[in-house]
């Protein structure tokens, strides 16, 4: 019973999440629809306006991370179909092969006008909708093909002004999943080495793979909260914020690729049976450390010393093995340990030059 309970009371947290999660793009868009329908009929003076509010609900429907560009091209994809397929519906008629020919050629126009993919189905989808649809009495003219402008451009303004999206929070929670898979790579890598497991340092680079996925995704998520903060009235004051995300983001992304070279140092160092000392192992641990405390230090900047802490742990244990080795193996590792060293403290807002003294510098650390 007091599973069943549990799992119930689990069952509505999670969807009182997903409302939570969906409330504010539902209520935008019911917004934006019902405004874009307004300005058509009372300030256009159209009396059907079908493709307003539908351009609206489809423009408010893109990924936040790709509204504002695509969004563009979107009315531009949705008024060229509309266009097009009025006019040659006007010629032609409708009919099977009408749709056909009208879906086909709208498509062409918009590729030929530069669009992409969605800008081509787009003027695809909607053409059907046309050529599917009453034709326009009194011959050709442009009212729905504008109906459609009119949605799209009421779409970005409720999106901007009504519960705009915090392009902080936004960046943040791209960030994180970032962190903790680039975290998990350094762990993983620490274990084959302290276990001498050939096939575990494969795993460890091959796991450093889908790190570049997420962050491509949290590259374009930064576009987009730097979109959100200049179009938003009530955002601008987080654009000195962002910067810091701006700065860091660049930064991580140089240490997954110095990741992905300790991976492959870490292949190299099992494949020649090689002996890495165990001050490696736990620099390697702390720079894990350090990458999973870096959110953290970008929320409150005032509060840097566990990332920092860690990374300089890392640097120190790092050079107390370069004193004392010549395994090549190990000297590579220690390399790619100092340069994602220097990538952490970067992300966190310490200036090129004093980070990289501060590695040179960090005074060796045996451990004890």
């Amino acid at each position: 019973m007091e599973q069943a309970a549990e799992a119930s009371r689990a069952g509505l947290r999670t969807r009182r999440e997903r409302i939570i999660t969906v409330a504010r793009p539902i209520l935008q868009t019911s917004v934006a629809a019902s405004a874009a329908w307004l300005i058509a009929t009372e300030l256009v003076g159209h009396d059907q306006p079908f493709f307003a509010p539908i351009s609206a609900v489809v423009t408010l429907g893109l990924t936040v991370g790709e509204r504002r560009r695509r969004a563009v091209e979107l009315a531009i994809g949705v008024a060229v179909g509309i266009a097009i397929a009025d006019l040659l519906v006007t010629a032609i008629g409708t009919g099977t092969w009408q749709i056909g020919v009208v879906c086909g050629l709208a498509m062409l126009a918009a590729t030929l006008v530069g669009g992409g993919p969605l800008l081509a189905s787009q003027a695809g989808a909607s053409a059907v909708l046309v050529a599917t649809l009453q034709a326009p009495e009194g011959g050709f003219d442009f009212e729905r093909a504008f109906d459609a402008l009119v949605g799209s451009g009421t779409a970005l303004a409720v999106g901007s002004l009504l519960l705009p999206v915090d392009p902080v929070r936004l960046v943040r929670e791209g960030l994180g999943p970032v962190l903790d898979r680039l975290a998990t790579v350094l762990d993983a890598i620490a274990d084959a080495l302290e276990h001498r497991d050939a096939r575990e340092a494969e795993r460890a680079l091959a796991a450093a793979g889908p790190v570049d996925a997420r962050y491509d995704h949290l590259t374009a998520t930064l576009a987009a909260a730097g979109d959100a903060a200049r179009i938003s009235l009530g955002r601008r004051g987080r654009l000195s914020r962002l910067d810091r995300y701006v700065a860091a983001v660049g930064e991580v992304g140089l240490a997954i690729e110095n990741v992905r070279a300790l991976a492959r140092g870490a292949v190299r160092a099992m494949a020649l049976d090689d002996s890495i000392p165990p001050e490696v192992i736990a620099a390697i641990r702390e720079l894990a450390t350090a990458v999973r405390e870096l959110d953290a230090l970008l929320e409150d900047e005032r509060e840097p010393e566990r990332s920092r802490a860690a990374t300089l742990r890392a640097v120190r244990l790092a050079n107390a093995v370069l004193a004392e080795t010549s395994n090549l193996s190990a000297v590579h590792i220690v390399g790619q340990v100092r340069l994602v060293a220097v990538d952490l403290l970067r992300a966190g807002g310490m200036p090129r030059a004093e980070a990289q003294q501060a590695v040179r510098g960090a005074p060796p650390e045996k451990l004890s």
